[in-house]
């Protein structure tokens, strides 16, 4: 592939991911709250997050994200080095984005109140800085060996060292696996600065951001594998390869689970290959319609959004979509039930973050970090 070539699939699947973000999960629950029954419950609680240990759509969503773009990186690098730009430079690149995604998420954490000693310094885009930072500078200068190596390391000594090695603080006899056993915990009461979101255990913290890097990584290998020319490797087998590949490794973090249970908020070695093989499908799925079969059209409504996902992300703290949902639809919702206001609502808040997304892609306005 090009080094200038643009998938289209990872703007759509961005796009479909952030969607659930920008108030669809809360549009589906309300939903499902229509027609109660065992199904549209279970639908309904995918909607949120696992409480601890299990998984949940919901619990799809960042590390989706992470690998996506952890999948346009090595298109990103092949542009910049085809258009003269040295290594130092691109290593400049990588870490100013890398630090300004931490900035980004401490200003969605509430920055500007000056409210320091109540800010909380990690963040959902601050560990895909880091995260997508150091799967980056892995993938500039080490080999696909290399980095195949220290990605396995990473997931199996995260592993062991979390089965293994209980928090020193923690309660006699506690499961080093549980709220208040964890090491992870530990490492942040001790060296997280700034408030704990869950007061002893943040899901953002320090430790369990070495497993994210591997979720970035996963992407960067399929990007990889993307730009991969050779005789026989048409589109139509790359997508199938990557199938296989997605089952091989959800097999795995199965397997592994009955070792290390899947957990979001620790990002066990079982999750990130679970959720890995679940990103790497969906993206195996969305490439072969969109960038093989050429089925573009239906893309627009996702494509407004992933192009914008940050500015979304970030918009939806600073702007009060909500009443200007309530201002057009209030007085509608008023007059339903309350399940049926309750849709009518989410509907309103999705459709005015879709709409203000699509008057900036209209404008050709895009936020790029």
């Amino acid at each position: 592939m090009k080094p200038n070539q643009r998938l289209l699939s990872l703007d759509a699947l961005r796009g479909f991911d952030m969607l659930f973000i920008m108030g669809f999960s809360g549009l589906v629950a309300s939903l499902c709250a229509l027609w109660p029954n065992l199904f549209t419950d279970a639908v309904a609680g995918s909607m949120g997050h696992a409480a601890w240990d299990g998984l949940t759509h919901h619990d799809t969503i960042f590390p989706l994200f992470l690998f996506i773009a952890g999948v346009s990186f090595p298109f990103s690098l092949a542009k910049q080095r085809a258009n003269g730009l040295g290594e130092r430079a691109i290593l400049g690149k990588v870490i100013r984005r890398g630090v300004t995604l931490v900035v980004l998420g401490l200003v969605y954490n509430g920055l500007f109140k000056l409210d320091f000693a109540s800010l909380r310094v990690a963040s959902v885009l601050g560990r895909i800085g880091l995260a997508w930072m150091f799967a980056a500078i892995l993938y500039i200068y080490c080999g696909v060996k290399t980095r195949g190596i220290v990605a396995a390391a990473v997931l199996i000594g995260y592993s062991l060292l979390l089965c293994l090695v209980a928090a020193p603080d923690a309660p006699a006899g506690a499961d080093p696996l549980s709220i208040q056993g964890n090491l992870a915990g530990w490492v942040d009461r001790q060296w997280l600065p700034g408030r704990i979101l869950y007061k002893t255990f943040d899901p953002e913290g320090l430790l369990s951001t070495v497993p994210a890097i591997v979720s970035a990584m996963f992407g960067m290998f399929t990007g990889e594998f993307l730009r991969r020319e050779r005789p026989g490797l048409t589109g139509d087998r790359k997508a199938l390869y990557m199938a296989l590949a997605a089952a091989a490794i959800t097999l795995v973090g199965i397997a592994w689970s009955g070792v290390m249970p899947i957990n979001k908020k620790l990002w066990s070695s079982s999750f990130t290959c679970v959720v890995t093989g679940y990103s790497l499908g969906m993206f195996a799925l969305f490439y072969y319609l969109i960038d093989v079969r050429g089925w573009k059209r239906w893309t627009l409504f996702f494509r407004v959004i992933g192009l914008n996902s940050i500015t979304i992300y970030l918009a939806q703290r600073i702007i009060p979509f909500g009443r200007i949902s309530d201002f057009f639809l209030g007085g509608a919702a008023s007059k339903c039930p309350e399940a049926v206001a309750a849709v009518v609502n989410n509907a309103g808040y999705v459709a005015a973050c879709w709409l203000f997304l699509y008057f900036l892609y209209k404008k050709n306005t895009f936020l790029k970090v």
